[in-house]
């Protein structure tokens, strides 16, 4: 009986099923954490929102060698119908599921109460119970301290310009977009009070027509600078922007979410209709949020990325911002980052 119990043993032991480690120990074989992305309506490759917070997942993903369609994937949401079905296809079976956009905190909320053991990110949310909801990280953005920013950059080039009206165009209203608006009106007015700034809701994230449509008008009604907080439809204001530069218009667009001064390229390609973009860091925090599950220190509650630790801003490189607007943008930077300057995330003036 000894003899055949060893020649088992050793078997198991050859074939890799057993394995010691070095404390004496018994290891159990390592197995890839896996991850699923749902996107709202504006879809994978909205240039914005969806897209950047996919780069995120999919930045930690590479780093750690994993197979997409086998360790990580995406599903698409074409309308909202969709979102519930998608964040419970996998659900139970995934590691992580991240979700972008406020627009899912409802259906978040249900699948975490039926799946209490799935972990999720939902990115723009905050308002879910944390004792209710404690598998659930809501990623949050100061969106209002980025846009303060641009709204400095747009106020100082038209006041440059000897222009006195800049233009904002929300894809959708809610207390998440409202916060764009308010920074932005507030680094506007830091430049000049009587600085008027023309308001657009399109009310959607994806169509391009309805972004590009409100930018003419915009720029009928004397918009110098328009700053877009629309999501894929956002893609349509650029456009509006290249267009009428390559026309030999002197107008503007600023973007929003990731640096998107290669979608406002026109002409022979050397020039580009965005004056800079308020980033916004959602890539971030996918790759964190994946990381953390990894290295298993991943923990529900809310999670807020702000200006001082890198989560908004703008681009490194802005080609087209002349000197003394890039130093008004620094300045203001530097206000916010050491307190001098508090930005409000609601604003009425």
């Amino acid at each position: 009986m000894k003899k055949l119990l060893h020649v088992i043993l050793t078997v198991l032991l050859a074939g890799g099923l057993i394995a010691c480690s070095q404390d004496g120990g018994v290891d159990t074989p390592k197995k890839n954490k896996s991850y699923v992305f749902v996107t709202d309506t504006g879809g994978l490759e909205d240039r914005s929102f969806n897209q950047t917070s996919w780069e995120g997942l999919t930045k930690y993903a590479k780093e750690a060698s994993l197979k997409e369609g086998e360790d990580y994937s995406a599903l698409i949401s074409k309308t909202e119908s969709d979102y519930l079905p998608n964040l419970t296809a996998f659900a139970g079976n995934r590691d992580l599921i991240v979700a972008a956009g406020f627009l899912f905190a409802d259906t978040i909320a249900q699948t975490a109460e039926a799946y209490p053991n799935q972990n999720m990110l939902i990115i723009d949310v905050e308002s879910l119970d944390t004792t209710k909801y404690p598998n659930v990280q809501q990623a949050v953005f100061n969106e209002h301290e980025g846009s303060y920013l641009v709204g400095v950059a747009a106020a100082q080039m038209a006041k440059n310009a000897g222009k006195d009206a800049v233009g904002f165009i929300i894809g959708m209203e809610s207390d998440t977009m409202n916060k764009f608006w308010s920074g932005y009106q507030q680094g506007v007015y830091s430049i000049d009070p009587e600085m008027k700034i023309l308001y657009t809701n399109i009310d959607s994230f994806d169509s391009e027509e309805k972004g590009k449509s409100a930018a003419s008008l915009q720029y009928e009604d004397g918009a110098y600078v328009i700053f877009h907080a629309a999501g894929a439809a956002g893609m349509g204001v650029i456009k509006e922007a290249a267009d009428r530069r390559e026309a030999g218009k002197d107008v503007w667009v600023i973007g929003v979410d990731t640096d998107q001064y290669q979608y406002g390229v026109y002409g022979d390609g050397s020039k580009s209709a965005v004056l800079t973009s308020m980033l916004k860091r959602v890539d971030t925090a996918s790759y964190n949020a994946a990381k953390a599950i990894a290295e298993g220190t991943f923990k529900g509650g809310v999670v807020r990325y702000s200006l001082k630790d890198g989560g908004v801003g703008i681009p490194e490189e802005n080609p087209n911002l002349p000197e003394d607007v890039a130093t008004k943008v620094n300045e203001a930077f530097d206000a916010i980052k050491d307190g001098t300057v508090v930005v409000k995330e609601k604003y009425e003036r």
